[in-house]
């Protein structure tokens, strides 16, 4: 577990330190757009130019992008497996079990959604002060009794390591670069007019502020001209850089969660006491099943998948056969194999 927890801390630290690279490359990128609000920092604090400019607009921007990518991780994984919070008044026995792993746990207990999918599976999402636990309704008409405690016990166990957070967080940027999810999508959801308005403002108040650094006319050809070769050379250096910064967060996410899935699987086995409902759960799920051959090798991020009990996510092919991704997932033979291990320790 102590490994676990520095590999834990090693990925969120080298996350949160793309994030101060990716911020501080926007920054860098809008510089001449921002010039005017930096002057105006400059002039206001009593320190150096470049240190209050990371103190009163990077450092909070920061916090911000960090904030925002838990929050829309959260409802986007929550939204592509068709969850909804449920109450316990809905599903009476899901909470009592949940709340006794919990008590057993000494944790406090999650908030419980339910996905609409025949799929059995399960996935916990976390935020820096909550977390969720999403079970889909195949999950719950498959398995019952110490198997399902036993899978919620697992799930349990990724909130209470904290690598729910920090998975979490690492889903936001392979997003962001494969066009799942716009800056915008957040602020204005279901609105694609508004979106369009608030970039065309965005697009003309840059056009206004171009006068600053470009040495022509206001409104002729030739500073129209200058003004789309600056914009759209910064929006394709900040594509590529965007690109660069999201491969290592895909490399460090999937490294953890192989080792969280171990580690996940072996604290629930404790916590359970009974290591071979585990393995029964495992066994169940993994023989319901059918795996196509291989996915699309050009799938770089996850998802979904990466997150849940068995890495075939919510997605039935509609032939009883599974789209499964194994690479952020180890084999369930070796899972079980290294329950085995903890059956003996026991």
């Amino acid at each position: 577990m102590r490994r676990l927890t520095r590999r834990i801390l090693l990925t969120l630290s080298l996350l949160l330190a793309v994030d101060v690279a990716v911020v501080a490359t926007v920054a860098y990128l809008l510089t001449p757009w921002l010039s005017p609000l930096r002057d105006a920092v400059a002039a206001t604090l009593p320190v150096g130019s470049g240190v209050a400019w990371w103190v009163a607009v990077v450092s909070p921007a920061l916090v911000a992008f960090v904030w925002a990518q838990l929050r829309y991780t959260r409802a986007q994984t929550l939204a592509e497996a068709d969850a909804r919070e449920v109450s316990r008044e809905e599903y009476p026995d899901l909470h009592d079990r949940v709340q006794r792993l919990c008590q057993q746990a000494d944790m406090t207990m999650p908030t419980l959604a339910v996905a609409e999918r025949d799929v059995p599976n399960s996935f916990a999402v976390g935020t820096l002060g909550s977390a969720t636990v999403v079970v889909s309704a195949g999950l719950l008409a498959t398995l019952d009794g110490d198997e399902l405690d036993a899978v919620l016990a697992h799930e349990l166990m990724h909130v209470s390591n904290r690598d729910a957070t920090v998975m979490t967080l690492a889903n936001f940027l392979p997003a962001l670069t494969n066009g799942e999810y716009g800056p915008l999508d957040d602020l204005l959801p279901g609105a694609r007019g508004s979106r369009l308005l608030v970039a065309a403002v965005g697009l003309a108040v840059a056009y206004v502020l171009s006068a600053r650094f470009l040495d022509a006319p206001f409104g002729s050809v030739s500073f129209t001209v200058g003004f789309l070769v600056v914009f759209g050379l910064t929006v394709v250096l900040g594509g590529v850089l965007l690109g660069v910064f999201t491969a290592p967060v895909v490399v460090l996410a999937r490294s953890l969660s192989r080792a969280r899935e171990f580690a996940a699987d072996r604290s629930a086995a404790k916590l359970t006491g009974n290591p071979s409902a585990l393995v029964g759960a495992l066994q169940t799920l993994d023989a319901d099943a059918t795996p196509t051959p291989e996915t699309d090798k050009r799938r770089a991020y996850d998802g979904v998948r990466g997150l849940c009990f068995l890495p075939y996510g919510f997605e039935d092919s509609g032939e009883d056969e599974f789209h499964v991704e194994t690479r952020s997932h180890p084999p369930t033979a070796d899972r079980i194999e290294r329950l085995g291990e903890v059956a003996g320790d026991l």
